[in-house]
């Protein structure tokens, strides 16, 4: 009984949480991109050995497709939005050579973990580039995303904190299970 009490109350205060998180939806684009930008400086140090390539130049890459987006973001993330002609970092994983000619850029939703699947990818002696502030840098830069239904609005983020996409798109959360169960 304990236990249930327990996760009552945990849950519970996790709901005042959100109810006092700060609305970041009143804040303007140009905003929501310094403050995206910063916070991936502050992570850049765990992996500052690894290269950077923002939004605007994958975007321009794109359009002489010398380029490879890997998300690395787990499938429930994935199932929600990806970033155009993706493939998983398990597909990519299964044979990397086989990409060989392109330019390499992973993600994530604002390239933290990318980052680090970077550097660990670095010490394997591939080079592969982080995609600045990730998902959340891209679509503030203009960038689409999709999912299996074609161009979406919609970005899966952790919680509230995490809001920062531009007017016109749709916060997905990670739902109790993912936050605490990892099922992949």
């Amino acid at each position: 009984m304990d236990s249930v009490f327990k996760i009552v109350l945990w849950l519970f205060a996790g709901m005042l949480v959100l109810q006092n998180a700060p609305c970041n939806a009143e804040l303007t684009n140009a905003t929501k991109k310094e403050i995206i930008y910063g916070m991936y400086g502050d992570y850049k140090k765990d992996f500052s050995s690894v290269d950077d390539i923002s939004p605007r130049e994958a975007m321009l890459l794109m359009k002489t497709a010398e380029v490879l987006f890997v998300d690395v973001r787990r499938p429930a993330e994935m199932n929600v939005s990806m970033l155009p002609n993706a493939i998983t970092s398990n597909e990519f994983l299964k044979n990397p050579s086989k990409y060989k000619d392109f330019k390499i850029v992973v993600y994530c939703t604002i390239s933290y973990r990318s980052g680090m699947f970077a550097k660990e990818m670095e010490k394997k002696g591939l080079k592969i580039s982080n995609l600045s502030g990730g998902l959340l840098a891209w679509v503030l830069e203009g960038g689409k995303v999709f999912d299996t239904h074609g161009e979406t609005k919609r970005i899966h983020v952790y919680n509230q904190k995490w809001n920062y996409l531009p007017r016109g798109y749709e916060m997905v959360e990670f739902n109790f299970f993912e936050k605490y169960f990892q099922f992949s």
